[in-house]
């Protein structure tokens, strides 16, 4: 069975597809290059930009703020940015390191916790040797007769 013309709108479904007119055959009957296919509007591809770009001047005001500042100059802005990459370009190259070790392709928390560990700056509250239960989950376990140990769940 031929396949069949498209029934939804646009310029495309109007015409035959495959059907050329006389004017585009070459030789052997071939359709030259670039003149088949579709007709219709290209899908448009979004331009990967300079992400760091996120990364706005009021953000890093707040952030000098919390950290104690009062004036900011002009040539800091592009300076923190700068900064914030090498972090995290430094970081996510152990993650990575960790998540290719696993031979997985889905990074995790444990990932993140590692890398951090090993660059010397911990995070504690996600990883099982320093979480602490909160008090109110601790009152519901007792409760419901629910055991206390995380291996256990």
């Amino acid at each position: 069975m031929p396949p069949t013309i498209p029934s939804r709108g646009g310029p495309s479904s109007a015409r035959e597809k495959g059907v050329v007119s006389q004017k585009f055959k070459g030789v052997g009957g071939k359709v030259p290059m670039g003149t088949g296919g579709k007709t219709g509007a290209k899908r448009h591809r979004k331009i990967p930009r300079d992400t760091i770009r996120g990364i706005t001047k009021p953000a890093i005001r707040r952030l000098a703020r919390r950290g104690g500042v009062k004036r900011i100059s002009a040539l800091i802005y592009e300076e923190t940015r700068g900064v914030i990459k090498a972090r995290l370009e430094m970081i996510l190259r152990d993650i990575v390191t960790y998540t290719e070790y696993r031979g997985a392709k889905t990074v995790t928390v444990n990932d993140v916790i590692f890398a951090l560990r090993r660059i010397g700056r911990p995070i504690y509250g996600f990883d099982p040797e320093t979480y602490s239960t909160p008090k109110g989950v601790q009152k519901r376990k007792a409760i419901t007769g629910e055991s206390q140990d995380l291996d256990e769940e």
